[in-house]
């Protein structure tokens, strides 16, 4: 795939101030040459996000993209396949999208503060067994035996790169993420918010308090929804609410729930004269897709389609 840019770049966007104080000086290496006593306390700038984004050279006359990434990932989850294919990025700058990408609060090249002081609790992190059955790979009980699901589509002869993309996560960042992504909403204008797993709690939160900077939705297997009292004509109306899901939902009660949550969520929208839709990948010509849609197989056929479905709603 040959692309042609207008531009590229990135910027920061949100954050604040963080004062720490009283912290001991001590004597530290760079390298084994260069030492310094260093100073823990000053001002530190938290809570920022990181924003890359990217122009096609023959722009198409449609809002902008985001790409939001889900928990213990970061924006790197939509530029290459673990099997070194081109990721969803491509295809959409391809079709002609300004795309923007965010690294939000706490992830990748947004970075994070030292002082364990500024959030609540620990970071976690997902170990290879999590993520199997997590994202509908195989089964728990098959995983040392790397048995799939059948049919299943993610390319797990690279599984060892997926698990090298993970990142530690803060369960209580919630706001702070809300508010990165805001943020960003708000450098870029309206746009398209396309947010996996995690990344639609944050971006539903942030479609409801910002409706004026959302042009459509996307959930690609979203963990989070709307809150039921936010959905009104207000918030919803004159734009797109696709939600988009795979196939084994029914392979663990958390799936079950959220296949649940998910339909009920499309329901209100409508309800309150949105324009949303329920999409079973299966249903849809897509079967044994995974919670890593955008990294399985038939990734380049499923975006696609996707567009397809954005540029002719």
């Amino acid at each position: 795939m040959t692309l042609r840019l207008a531009g590229f770049g990135s910027f920061h966007v949100g954050g604040r101030v963080h004062d720490v104080r009283g912290e001991p000086v001590r004597r530290i290496n760079f390298t084994p040459t260069a030492a310094l006593d260093h100073d823990p306390n000053g001002r530190f700038t938290v809570e920022q996000a990181y924003v890359q984004y990217f122009i096609p050279e023959q722009q198409r006359e449609a809002p902008p993209l985001l790409l939001v990434h889900g928990g213990g990932l970061t924006g790197a989850m939509w530029e290459t396949t673990p099997d070194g294919r081109p990721g969803w990025l491509h295809h959409f700058l391809d079709a002609g999208f300004a795309t923007y990408v965010i690294d939000n609060v706490e992830r990748g090249r947004s970075g994070f503060p030292v002082d364990e002081t500024v959030w609540d609790g620990k970071p976690i992190a997902r170990s290879d067994r999590e993520a199997w059955s997590l994202f509908r790979f195989g089964r728990d009980a098959d995983f040392e035996a790397r048995i799939p699901l059948p049919g299943q589509r993610f390319p797990l002869a690279h599984y060892d790169a997926l698990l090298a993309s993970f990142v530690p996560r803060w369960t209580s960042t919630t706001q702070v993420q809300v508010a990165g992504l805001i943020a960003a909403m708000e450098r870029i204008g309206p746009c398209t918010l396309v947010c996996h797993s995690h990344g639609g709690d944050i971006g539903s939160r942030a479609a409801m308090a910002r409706p004026d900077l959302v042009a459509g939705f996307v959930s690609v297997e979203g963990t989070g929804f709307p809150p039921a009292d936010a959905i009104t004509p207000e918030t919803v109306a004159g734009k797109p609410w696709l939600y988009l899901m795979g196939d084994y939902l029914d392979l663990t009660p958390l799936w079950q729930g959220l296949e649940v949550a998910t339909r009920e969520t499309v329901e209100r929208l409508v309800a309150a004269g949105g324009s949303a839709e329920y999409l079973d990948l299966p249903e849809h010509g897509f079967p044994g897709s995974t919670h890593m849609m955008m990294m399985d197989e038939n990734s380049d056929e499923i975006a696609r389609w996707l567009v397809r479905r954005l540029v002719t709603p």
